[in-house]
């Protein structure tokens, strides 16, 4: 079963008036702006996984500063979830700091979305590392079982939109402060699971995933063999950032690798499998 446990919907109105929506979100507006941007809606995603072979994927909508925005991409994502049960798993986006925030979170659980995210630290204004900050959001996703997505990007390199400030550090912070969250770190979480070769950051992110979102456009393919070398390859899961990626370039990427049958069926979908029946057990017992 091959599952992207990254990809990215919008719904029409907010393609159709994203320049005036860039105006009072800018983190939004540069990525619109960006050369690699592309839209998608239900259809397209449906499309192009029959196309790439892909069973399953996490969707969300994108992470906004205003609540009646997520809300839309949330109504959004579930419907479509709605139109294709077992191939749109979806995901809630919100403003980690908006006063509604449990409400917006638990009206999605109840609708069935598995996690929230993709959160975009630097452009919603949420501090990682600010435990003041991060409980509410951190809280609501333990008590409900739902994973948190959280964008996160390599603290050196080069720049581009929507980067964002957040990187190894900040993320390992987050982990001391929340043990009890499932959180999937974005992008390789910045190079975060580089850390885990070292014996206390190994116990201080268990509860941390990282997802593959981007890889094309920042590393080289060794980094696949370099993180099962590390011993977390177990929890890497396949994303492909669509509509910006598709899993053609992946394929191509790994295809030039010397990961086993076996590792590459753990990255493509049996990790995410596995992450997301564990959630759903502890929804039960909870």
């Amino acid at each position: 079963m091959i599952v992207d446990a990254h990809v990215h919907l919008y719904p029409p109105q907010i393609q159709a008036t994203w320049e005036h929506i860039a105006t009072r979100e800018p983190y939004f507006g540069a990525l619109a702006q960006s050369s690699v941007h592309k839209w998608a809606q239900a259809e397209d995603l449906i499309a192009r996984m029959d196309a790439d072979g892909v069973d399953c994927s996490w969707v969300c909508g994108f992470g906004f500063q205003d609540m009646g925005l997520c809300r839309e991409c949330n109504d959004y994502v579930l419907d479509a979830a709605s139109r294709y049960p077992g191939r749109i798993v979806p995901l809630a986006v919100v403003p980690p700091l908006h006063r509604e925030v449990e409400e917006e979170v638990l009206r999605c659980r109840e609708a069935g979305c598995l996690g929230v995210g993709e959160i975009f630290p630097t452009g919603q204004g949420w501090s990682l590392t600010d435990i003041r900050q991060t409980w509410p959001l951190a809280g609501i996703c333990f008590e409900t079982g739902m994973l948190l997505l959280v964008h996160t990007a390599e603290p050196v390199g080069h720049a581009y939109p929507g980067k964002g400030a957040e990187g190894p550090r900040e993320a390992v912070a987050f982990c001391e402060h929340h043990p009890e969250v499932s959180v999937v770190f974005a992008h390789w979480g910045g190079g975060l699971w580089l850390y885990e070769l070292m014996p206390e950051l190994r116990v201080l992110l268990a509860n941390a995933w990282y997802d593959t979102a981007a890889t094309p456009f920042l590393y080289a393919p060794e980094i696949f063999a370099a993180a099962m070398a590390a011993g977390v390859g177990h929890k890497v899961l396949y994303g492909s950032d669509f509509p910006i990626l598709g899993r053609d370039r992946y394929d191509r990427m790994l295809d030039k690798t010397s990961l086993s049958s076996g590792q590459r069926e753990a990255l493509l979908g049996r990790n995410a499998e596995a992450l997301r029946r564990t959630l759903l057990a502890f929804r039960e017992e909870a």
